[in-house]
This record gives structure tokens, C-alpha cells and sequence, in this order.
């Protein structure tokens, strides 16, 4: 059985990490499964956005700790690994389209590096993530050192990872780890829905704010403002920014639109 199932449909990737018996832990196998995936996807035009998620009821449960022990501190085995690992992470990270993790159960170690690298995560009511890499002497990895800090600030960054604790979905919501957390059953319904919106932005701009928002942190004043005239220069030069604005002046429905909150799993 594939350790990760890919889905096109309406312009939608959907990638399933599909290792149930073990909570869909990562492992050598995953990883390059995915790095191909990806590889396709950024090569398709006709894929405008991504769906990641987990099969069963489990988003992944980090890396699978077993393969990771029999390289029995093998230095240069490590290091192999973390080249892979890296590879599946920047190329989840650099996508030129939108990402949405769908977090449903754990989202622990590795899993919830992988849900980091999205642009939006959501969550089911009972979603769990954990930076559980210092109960096993282990450091974040696959971009956790920088994708958490940007997200709730390195003071709690700091705390979430030296003290590998657990937070609920309620508790990512608050910090700002978690777009949503979406009711029970509609957790991938709403992925879909705020896929198939986004995949009517226009290509070409979401990628180059996408890179922007990338950068600012950091940049200084003078180079973001540079970069943001060189892109808005050719965003305002391609067909879609023409057709959108005119059907702005004519006050005809937009090509984009974001969906409507989700309902809650508290309504």
C-alpha cells in the first residue's frame, strides 16, 4: 500500500500521508514519496493549490523513531537523512501556490513541521500538536526552529520546545499557530472549499507575495519596498489584473473571492 496518495481534482492536489498503523509517522520511505509528489505538482499548471493531510484519524505522528534509532549515532547517516528531510521541507515551503494542512488527531515532531511549512492550518476539535523532539534528546528540524517563532514569537516558540508539552487545537488557535479549528466532519470539506477559492487567485501574484511575506521578516524598509514595486510591476502587467480590474469598474462578480468563516466546533 502507497505510504502517500496524491489527488488532483478542480485544480486541487490532495496529498494523504497514509501510514495509519503507525499514526502516519515520517519516514525515508514518506519523505521521498512526497519530494516526487511535489516535484509533479510544481510542474503542473494546472494545479492551483494543495490539500495536506493525513489518512485515518491522525494528520503524522513525527518521525518514525524506530528507523531513526537503527543509525545508532551514525553521524553521517543523520546527516543524510536531514538532507532528504530537508528537500520534502523547502520544497513544501517554496510551492508556488497555496497550502492548507489539514490537522486532524496528532500533528507531533515532523508532523507538525509539516503542517508549519503551510501557508494556513486547520484544525478538528481534536487535534493535538506537539514539538516532542527534547523528549528524546532530539532538536526541531524540517524548518521548526523557523517557521514557529514567525508564527507566535520566539518567547514561546522557546516554550512550546524545551518543554515538548501538548496543546489543543483551542490552545494553536489562540497562539496563531491554527487558522480554524473547523467542526467535527467538516474539517476537510473546509480544506477543500478555501482550496478551490484560492486556486482563483491569480498564479503569478499569490507566488510573488507568497515570496514577499517570505523575505520581510528579514529585510529592511528600502529592499522590501523595492521588491514589492519589481513585483507589483509585473503583477499589474498580466492578463488576470487586467480582466479582474475591469470587472471590478464593471461591477461584475470577481474572479476571487475567500470563502465564508467555517462553523465552528464550538457552534
Amino acid at each position: 500500500m502507497a505510504v502517500l496518495e496524491c489527488s488532483r481534482r478542480n485544480g486541487v492536489a490532495t496529498l494523504l500521508m497514509s501510514r495509519t498503523q503507525v499514526k502516519n509517522a515520517f519516514n525515508g520511505e514518506m519523505a521521498m514519496a512526497l519530494l516526487e509528489a511535489l516535484a509533479q505538482i510544481r510542474h503542473d499548471p494546472e494545479v492551483r493549490a494543495v490539500v495536506l493531510t493525513g489518512a485515518g484519524t491522525d494528520f503524522c505522528a513525527g518521525g518514525d523513531v524506530s528507523s531513526m534509532a537503527r543509525m545508532d549515532g551514525d553521524a553521517a547517516a543523520v546527516r543524510q537523512r536531514m538532507e532528504l528531510v530537508n528537500s520534502v521541507i523547502s520544497a513544501l515551503a517554496d510551492l508556488p501556490c497555496p497550502v492548507i494542512a489539514a490537522v486532524d488527531g496528532v500533528a507531533f515532531g515532523a508532523g507538525f513541521s509539516l503542517a508549519l511549512a503551510a501557508d494556513f492550518i486547520l484544525a478538528a476539535p481534536r487535534a493535538r500538536f506537539c514539538m516532542v523532539f527534547a523528549r528524546i534528546g532530539a532538536i526541531p528540524d524540517m524548518g521548526a526552529t523557523y517557521h514557529l517563532p514567525r508564527l507566535v514569537g520566539l518567547q514561546k516558540a522557546r516554550e512550546l520546545i524545551y518543554s515538548a508539552r501538548e496543546i489543543d487545537a483551542a490552545q494553536a488557535l489562540e497562539m496563531g499557530v491554527v487558522l480554524e479549528v473547523v467542526a467535527d466532519n467538516d474539517l476537510h470539506l473546509r480544506a477543500n472549499e478555501l482550496a478551490r477559492s484560492m486556486a482563483c487567485m491569480s498564479p503569478l501574484a499569490f507566488n510573488m507575495t507568497k515570496r514577499l511575506l517570505s523575505h520581510s521578516l528579514n529585510n529592511d524598509w528600502s529592499r522590501q519596498l523595492n521588491e514589492e514595486a519589481q513585483a507589483q510591476a509585473i503583477a499589474m502587467s498580466c492578463d488576470y489584473f487586467k480582466d479582474a480590474t475591469l470587472r471590478f469598474m464593471r461591477k461584475q462578480p470577481l474572479l476571487y473571492r475567500w470563502p465564508q468563516q467555517a462553523r465552528s466546533a464550538d457552534q
